[in-house]
């Protein structure tokens, strides 16, 4: 073995460190230019949002004509899609909920899936040097903190809503997630508390291993802007609208009895979750981006 000095790059992602701050960046910059290169972007005209709201992506959008079939199998989708898919899984949180929308069509994209991705590729041309900033003066507070949210009903061919969560450490994002729900919730309220369930396991998880480490020995803070869910959590009273979830309610709701995990409800405006789940304007998602603390990374 020998000491080849500070770690710089692993796997893609590459550290940074400014001693004087006592701040660490991770990004994939290089990366970035590499897939942008690979599939012809580097040129193209940046954009400020991973995905636009004229997007109205179905799995009916297919090649219909001999053309667009012989247009599409030219095209490199599943590549592109996997590509960008661990960018978003190591450094960028902010392509979870369009990264979700695409990797549905792979099946068979079409053009107007197509022309998604390429937009995605776009937002990633104008964002390379995006990160994520840990350290600094960002040591007061919670040391993990998660955010919650769904959207309803989200998918336009199953009607699914999307569960996304975000976590929190010292304020920089360490975990994410954006997916469709394995069932349909038949309300704002069911989709809310469904997503609550999913991240109030991630929370757990995060507890367990924030203890370990000596952070944060008390309760985690998840953070909810759905009233209605948080009150689910709490109220032992069963409503004839939420026998069907029994299950759920009972897991959840031991473990805010237990203390391990306590729900407060944050505004929508500050639920850094929401651009996980669906498409936001652009202020609103840059917001977003500076409750995870991501930011621009110098390049040396």
């Amino acid at each position: 073995m020998k000491d080849l000095g500070e770690a710089r790059v692993i796997l893609g992602m590459e550290i940074r460190r400014n001693r004087q701050k006592r701040e660490v960046y991770l990004s994939q910059s290089d990366y970035i230019e590499k897939i942008l290169g690979k599939f012809g972007m580097l040129d193209a005209k940046a954009v400020t949002t991973p995905l636009a709201a004229h997007f109205k992506l179905t799995v009916t959008q297919v090649p219909e004509t001999e053309e667009e079939k012989e247009y599409m199998k030219s095209v490199p989708y599943a590549n592109v899609v996997g590509s960008v898919m661990y960018a978003m899984i190591c450094t960028r949180p902010d392509l979870a909920h369009a990264v979700s929308v695409v990797s549905r069509f792979m099946a068979n994209p079409g053009k107007c899936h197509w022309q998604a991705l390429k937009w995605m590729m776009r937002y990633l041309k104008g964002t390379q040097n995006l990160g994520l900033v840990y350290g600094g003066n960002q040591t007061g507070g919670e040391a993990v903190l998660g955010y919650v949210d769904s959207d309803y009903a989200g998918s336009i061919d199953t009607r699914r809503s999307l569960t996304g969560y975000v976590f929190t450490v010292y304020g920089t994002a360490v975990s994410w997630k954006a997916n469709l729900q394995s069932v349909v919730a038949l309300s704002t309220t069911e989709a809310e508390y469904i997503a609550v369930t999913e991240a109030v396991k991630e929370a757990l998880w995060l507890k367990g291993l924030a203890s370990e480490l000596k952070l944060q020995d008390d309760t985690l803070v998840l953070l909810c802007d759905s009233q209605s869910a948080i009150h689910l959590t709490k109220n032992q009273v069963f409503h004839e609208r939420t026998k069907h979830i029994d299950v759920k309610l009972h897991f959840v709701r031991e473990v805010v009895a237990g203390g391990e995990v306590v729900i407060e409800k944050v505004s929508t405006e500050e639920n850094a979750a929401d651009m996980i789940t669906k498409v936001l304007p652009s202020n609103k998602f840059h917001h977003c981006l500076k409750l995870l603390r991501i930011n621009e990374v110098e390049r040396p």
